[in-house]
């Protein structure tokens, strides 16, 4: 026991002596530090396990919420239980500079109050653990979901977004193709993430987002998860829709595409799918960013011989340094989820399906003009495409105009949502902003099979890779 005076200098006061350790967990309370850190954790790990229960049970749907129950309670949690032995140990300091003896921590279990003290630490311990377990695990989770990478960052990703949701991948999610299985893959992810984040918040991002992706995994890795190119595949029929500029009924074309793979009959790997069978291996070195204009093709046969065919007059685009790729799934599958429309292909679906109704006169080309009036953004759009469509019919035809307005409104109604699927004037994305290597839609502008079968690359014996149309399709038996 210690003594000492009560405020009045009157009757000595008993102290009860208190160990090393009952003065640095009293003295918590004492400092600003102190109670910062341990009601810092208390609320933090509060909130965050409230936040898990109510989402676990579907009672959010705000991707925010998300953030905060996943990575920001979390990091104030563990801010928190830093700063506790912190406090501590400042604590411990004052004393020393104050005079006051600082003696020696010790735990001793012959006494009951350390067992206590110990049982108390472990049974917190293990509750944190837990609750860092459940917030990592569902984290995870969250991080890695197509609702977190389309909406967190939603105006940066709205357009790939809005495509993925409509794609035939739109099922599959986003860390299936961008990052695939394996640890090395995720921490890449992360750590390039964070540069991206960066870009967010300093408004200092692309726009629209570049193509194509160069950090992106080889399709091998990811792709042929599902799909098999050792399978045979045989033909495969395409129809397409066209129609000139006056007509209004789409013309069906039909071609039968070489989709090939390993024939179980010759067990040859044949068709398009030969470039990317695991006994050939096709190289290229691309000139420009966007791997449009190729100089030269190497490629590995299945018996092992070489080659390599050159086009001479390809120069490099400025400030890009040339680099061969292997040629995967993605080098002619570039949009295989984030595909966008163009309007000749809303228009002819339109009219095939009736929602543009082609009794109206003039709907086809007044529908392509409001398509694609550059809007200054999406809510001029909303707010004007409509009422130009009917102004179009009106200058056209009065009288077939007000006949038939129930079924312009509705036409403008589907065009508008074609609109805001494909457009985005504030990312710089508009028609045709994203192209496809798919066939030869862009072959003018060095997209497609033509990069390559342009009967201008040629190899030591003068043999060029042909350009013949008969080698990926032909007509339907």
């Amino acid at each position: 026991m210690t003594t000492g005076k009560n405020h009045q200098g009157e009757n000595p006061t008993p102290h009860r002596h208190r160990s090393a350790w009952g003065h640095i967990i009293r003295g918590l309370w004492r400092t600003p530090l102190g109670i910062m850190s341990v009601v810092l954790t208390t609320i933090s790990a509060t909130l965050m396990v409230l936040g898990i229960i109510a989402d676990l049970f579907g009672l959010f749907r705000n991707p925010y919420v998300g953030v905060w129950i996943y990575m920001i309670f979390p990091m104030f949690m563990v801010a928190g239980l830093i700063l506790i032995p912190i406090a501590a140990y400042l604590r411990r300091r004052q004393w020393h500079k104050s005079g006051v003896e600082k003696k020696p921590l010790k735990i001793d279990l012959s006494n009951p109050k350390h067992r206590l003290f110990l049982i108390g630490f472990i049974v917190l311990t293990v509750i944190n653990v837990a609750i860092f377990g459940l917030a990592g695990y569902e984290g995870y989770h969250f991080t890695d979901s197509p609702y977190f990478c389309g909406m967190v960052c939603h105006h940066v990703m709205a357009p790939e977004y809005t495509a993925y949701q409509r794609s035939p991948h739109s099922r599959v999610s986003c860390v299936e193709c961008h990052i695939g299985p394996g640890a090395e893959w995720f921490v890449k992810a992360k750590i390039s993430g964070l540069r991206q984040v960066y870009a967010v918040i300093t408004n200092s991002y692309a726009r629209p987002i570049p193509t194509p992706v160069e950090a992106l995994r080889p399709a091998r890795d990811t792709c042929e998860q599902c799909h098999w190119p050792e399978k045979f595949y045989g033909k495969m029929v395409k129809k397409f829709y066209t129609s000139d500029d006056n007509s209004t009924e789409p013309k069906a074309t039909e071609i039968s595409l070489h989709i090939g793979g390993r024939n179980p009959v010759t067990d040859q790997f044949e068709g398009i799918h030969w470039h990317v069978s695991k006994d050939v291996k096709v190289e290229y070195l691309a000139m420009d960013k966007k791997r449009t204009r190729i100089s030269k093709i190497r490629v590995k046969r299945p018996d092992g011989s070489t080659d390599e065919f050159i086009k001479s007059d390809v120069d490099p685009e400025k400030g890009y340094t040339p680099k061969w790729r292997v040629m995967d799934c993605i080098d002619c599958h570039n949009r295989p989820t984030h595909i966008y429309s163009m309007p000749e292909d809303v228009i002819n679906f339109g009219l095939l399906s009736k929602k543009l109704d082609p009794a109206i006169p003039g709907i086809k080309q007044d529908s392509l003009k409001v398509l694609t009036k550059r809007y200054k953004s999406r809510k001029q759009a909303q707010e004007q495409l409509i009422p130009d469509l009917l102004a179009l019919q009106k200058k056209r035809n009065p009288q077939a105009a007000s006949a038939y307005e129930p079924k312009i409104e509705q036409a403008g109604n589907y065009l508008l949502q074609a609109y805001l699927n494909n457009v985005w004037p504030a990312n710089n994305v508009f028609w045709g902003t994203y192209k496809s290597h798919l066939g030869h839609q862009w072959a003018d502008e060095g997209y497609g099979c033509w990069r390559c079968h342009d009967e201008e690359h040629s190899n030591s014996k003068g043999e060029t890779i042909s350009q013949d149309c008969s080698l990926c399709h032909d007509e339907p038996e």
